[in-house]
């Protein structure tokens, strides 16, 4: 389960960089040390798989569903991760879609912290 969640982390930390067309070369210090706070994992580890993510397509609906399951409860550790996505976001030039992203992120991540809401949303309202 760790693997498939840090797989998740790791993509939604590169979907940042790759919305933005950011330099993977610059940016890829920054992943690999985010990465390695959170995961086991070394800085070669890291920038391999950066580079793979970038070129591969992936469902990031999927990815935050993965991370969500895993800290449905853990509002600490959700509040950590959107830390370091807006820690890339702000390592570069800031866009309007950099901020459309960091807030479809935030209300996936927090979508099962409140199941009255979400029994609200489910019946359609």
């Amino acid at each position: 389960m760790e693997k498939k969640i840090k797989r998740s982390v790791a993509t939604l930390l590169a979907h940042i960089i790759k919305v933005d067309n950011r330099d993977i070369d610059k940016e890829a210090p920054l992943f690999c040390k985010i990465m390695g706070q959170d995961f086991d994992c070394d800085p070669k580890e890291a920038k391999a798989f950066l580079y793979t993510v970038m070129q591969e397509e992936y469902d990031i609906d999927e990815h935050l569903a993965i991370i969500n399951d895993a800290l449905c409860n853990n509002r600490i550790d959700k509040m950590h991760l959107l830390e370091q996505i807006n820690h890339i976001i702000y390592s570069d030039k800031i866009t309007e879609k950099d901020y459309e992203e960091f807030e479809k992120i935030k209300n996936a991540l927090f979508s099962c912290d409140n199941p009255v809401a979400d029994a609200y949303l489910i019946k359609g309202n």
